[in-house]
Formats: C-alpha cells, structure tokens, sequence
C-alpha cells in the first residue's frame, strides 16, 4: 500500500501529546517527519528546543526519520521556515498536519481582546499560514494532503472557549473552500477534532474520562488522512476513545415566502423553519 512511505510530513506542534503521536505514527509508516514545537507552555509562553528534539531522538531511535524545526507557526516568516526546513532537508513537502494550539481559557464576560486574539494567531492564522506556505509545492506537485485540527468545542460550543471555538470553526471553514480549490490537483483538506489526554485537555476533564483517551487512537486516522490512497476531502471526523465519527452539516426543507414576509409571518412559521425531522445533508445554495 502507497500510505505515506517516503512522503515529507510536516507536523506542527508535535513536541508532546496528539502532534508527538501523529509524528511517530507516520514515521513509523515510513514517512518522513518534520517535527515542529516551539517548546511553549500550553498558554503559548516561552520555547525551546528540547519537546521537538526529544521527540526526533525517539524517531530515529526506532529507525525512522525525522529533522525538528522551532520556528512559531503563529507568523507568516515561522511557517515560511518551516516549508524551507522540509526542502532542505527532505527536497519536498507532500504533507502537512495542522496541530499546533494554545489555550487562554476564560468566560466570555472576562475574555480580553488580547487572549482572544492569541489564540486565533496560533490555531486559525498559524494552520492559514503553513498551509498557505505549503499550497504552491502541493499545486505545481500535484499532490498534498492537509489536516486540520479542529475540536468539539467549536462544531458544539463549551463553556470558557469561545475564542478557541471561534477558531476551531474557522478552520472547518477554510478547509470547505481549501477542498474545492485542491481537488483538481490531488490536494485534499480535512479536519480531525480530537478527544484525548493532553496536557490541553488535562484540567478539563475528569482522570476517569482522560484515562480512556489516549492519544494514540487519534494516529491512525490522521495517518490514513495524509496517506495517497485516502482521496476524500472536506470530512470532519471527531475521533477519540476508540470511536471514529463522521460529523456534517445538515438543513431541512426550506420555508418559501412569495413576498417579503412580515416579521407576524416568520413567526407563525417558525416551527416549521426551525424543523430538522426532514433534514439531508446541506448542499450550498450558492453552488
């Protein structure tokens, strides 16, 4: 099977947790590996090198291959770098896995504009930026394969995230429009929202629920994701505790007014507007 043997993966923030799981995973497939971490604490503070190091150390260990890269993915010149260190090193970019976050959680009444924004920087701007880096190589290649780290906490909301779910849905998104651009060049794009002990995850939910995460049931669907035989695109699969799921959008039958309705009318019909029992999946309007 093609998988992703000799393919040159990119994955962003994989110094520990899901990002060190998906790297050891492909390079156990036999890709290889660019293991990127600014080797931050969890609310984006500080760096280092020691996070991606260690984990290409364990790479090589094992006998795969892998070259570590610290640049910040929350800038347009970090993500440069990081699809340059992919060509030095390995000539080629086939695959890149948008991981890389940071958390600055808070209720929405104390959420300041500065955590607000900090967060869209690393997850929606940093996945952007990378992605955007990569596109040319992909198209002129005519091969790439993206994914995107998405999150329940923006397909559904949670309490204390409303920056990190505005940005884990941005990335839904971009993805929509990124798999129609890509298709015609083998370029697919899908999003993966994990469940799985991590230090993100570690004060968010109990000891008994992150116990039955691991995050190693995440690897292999985003191994299968990045590899040449998955030509799907535009999926979001919630993933996690041995369970693989499909999630889409879905709309029900539309409620048709010959005129402008008034504001009587669309409350009169408001049942029905707002009735999903005949819901398919959505299709957009606009084509």
């Amino acid at each position: 099977m093609p998988g992703v043997t000799d393919r040159v993966v990119i994955v962003t923030g994989a110094g520990g947790g899901l990002g060190r799981e998906y790297a050891l995973l492909l390079a156990r497939e036999g890709a290889l590996v660019v293991v990127n971490d600014l080797g931050g604490a969890r609310d984006g503070s500080g760096s280092g090198h020691s996070m991606a190091d260690a984990v290409v150390e364990e790479i090589r260990a094992a006998g795969g291959t892998a070259v570590a890269n610290y640049d910040s993915v929350a800038t347009e010149e970090g993500a440069k770098s990081l699809i340059q260190t992919a060509l030095d090193s390995f000539g080629a970019v086939h695959g890149v896995v948008n991981n890389a976050g940071i958390l600055r959680d808070m209720s929405f009444v104390k959420m300041t504009p500065e955590a607000f924004e900090a967060v869209q920087r690393v997850h929606l701007f940093g996945s952007f930026y990378v992605t955007h880096a990569a596109w040319p190589h992909f198209r002129e290649q005519g091969f790439g394969r993206v994914v995107m780290a998405t999150s329940t906490s923006g397909l559904y909301g949670n309490f204390g995230q409303a920056n990190y779910g505005a940005a884990k849905l941005g990335l839904v998104g971009m993805m929509n429009t990124l798999a129609i651009e890509g298709r015609k060049y083998d370029i697919t794009v899908n999003a993966v929202a994990p469940m799985a002990a991590t230090r993100m995850t570690a004060d968010i939910a109990s000891a008994e629920m992150l116990d039955k995460l691991p995050p190693a049931q995440v690897a292999p669907v985003v191994g299968h994701l990045v590899g040449e035989d998955c030509t799907d695109s535009g999926l979001v699969l919630v993933v996690g505790g041995g369970s693989v799921q499909r999630v889409q959008l879905f709309a029900n039958q539309p409620v048709f007014f010959s005129e402008v309705p008034t504001v009587d009318q669309v409350r009169e019909n408001w049942s029905r507007i707002t009735d999903m029992s005949d819901a398919q999946p959505g299709v957009n309007p606009a084509g």
